[in-house]
């Protein structure tokens, strides 16, 4: 009979900071989470493992690396900015993938970020962690979790319908110049909303325009796609009231990084006419599928996305940790 093995007798997983370990030392999950983001959520990941490569190898990327036997079997990364920090990706090799090796990545990341003692703050949206309800977390005192929903919708059966604008606005293709607007305009809309709490760059203008340069300019939520993003005005004093951003994520995907309302015209149909707009638009260039995140809570978001075809692709968490 073979031997029963008592956890608290194995030895604990070994990590490596990503700053002592050789570039190559990770092509295996890189190469691994790429197929993941491909077959699963239908997104080109290529560009975003570049980067992390880039950075590793410069030793400019804070993060870790577990290890089994040797080998290099997962990774994790963080940015800090000011008093917060964001973990930015944690991947473990589905052979290898354990609570206990994805806690060893979180605990070491959390344990540097908070070395220090000023950051008060750690977010996070891991797509592959797994979603065990009873499942505890590092320093869950800490910590409040959101469920989320990555959804993708067929375009060639989207219900795009027609305008059902029950306000007078007009619609307009994205432009750089609206940035400051649209900043105040997340702000505004984010305030004391659920994803504000997930994400605290949404609750200033200062960080909402943070966020729109990311969306801009880096590869996180895909290849910024001007054609298919769109801004609304009132149309009785030409105040922005409305945006809908969308990237392209693969050869035949677009994803929908943000659309968001104002206050004064939510209910109003504004935020269906900017969503129908940009999935139309991706329509056009034959896109076949788009994709979108949302938190579980926001239900009238939720039953939007679902009337125009969209379903479940994944789910996943969204954790901060407030010290």
């Amino acid at each position: 009979m073979a031997a029963r093995l008592h956890p608290e007798l194995l030895p604990s997983p070994e990590i490596i900071d990503l700053r002592l370990l050789p570039v190559r030392e990770l092509d295996e999950v890189l190469a691994e989470e790429t197929v993941f983001w491909r077959d699963e959520l239908d997104w080109d990941f290529a560009k975003s493992a570049e980067l992390v490569q880039r950075f590793v190898e410069m030793r400019a990327l804070n993060g870790a690396a577990v290890v089994d036997r040797g080998k290099v079997v997962g990774y994790c990364y963080f940015i800090l900015e000011d008093d917060k920090a964001l973990i930015g990706d944690m991947f473990v090799r589905s052979a290898f993938r354990t609570p206990e090796r994805e806690d060893a990545l979180l605990s070491w990341a959390l344990e540097q970020i908070t070395a220090s003692g000023a950051i008060r703050r750690v977010e996070s949206q891991i797509m592959t962690l797994a979603l065990d309800p009873a499942r505890s977390m590092p320093l869950a005192d800490k910590l409040t979790r959101f469920d989320r929903e990555f959804l993708r919708a067929d375009l060639s059966r989207t219900n795009l319908g027609e305008a059902a604008l029950r306000r007078p606005v007009f619609v307009e293709g994205w432009s750089d110049l609206h940035q400051p607007a649209a900043a105040q305009l997340i702000s505004e809309a984010y305030d004391g909303h659920i994803d504000g709490l997930i994400n605290d760059q949404y609750r200033s203008p200062a960080g909402a325009a943070r966020f729109l340069r990311n969306i801009v300019q880096y590869p996180g939520c895909g290849a910024f796609f001007r054609p298919a993003s769109f801004s609304a005005f009132e149309a009785w004093n030409g105040r922005l009231c409305g945006v809908s951003l969308a990237s392209l994520v693969g050869p035949r995907t677009g994803h929908i990084t943000q659309i968001c309302v104002s206050p004064s015209v939510r209910g109003k149909g504004v935020g269906y006419e900017l969503l129908r707009q940009s999935l139309a638009a991706l329509r056009r260039i034959d896109c076949e599928a788009a994709s979108l995140t949302v938190t579980s809570a926001n239900r009238n978001a939720v039953e939007l996305y679902y009337s125009v075809g969209f379903e479940v692709l994944h789910r996943f968490p969204a954790f901060v940790w407030q010290f």
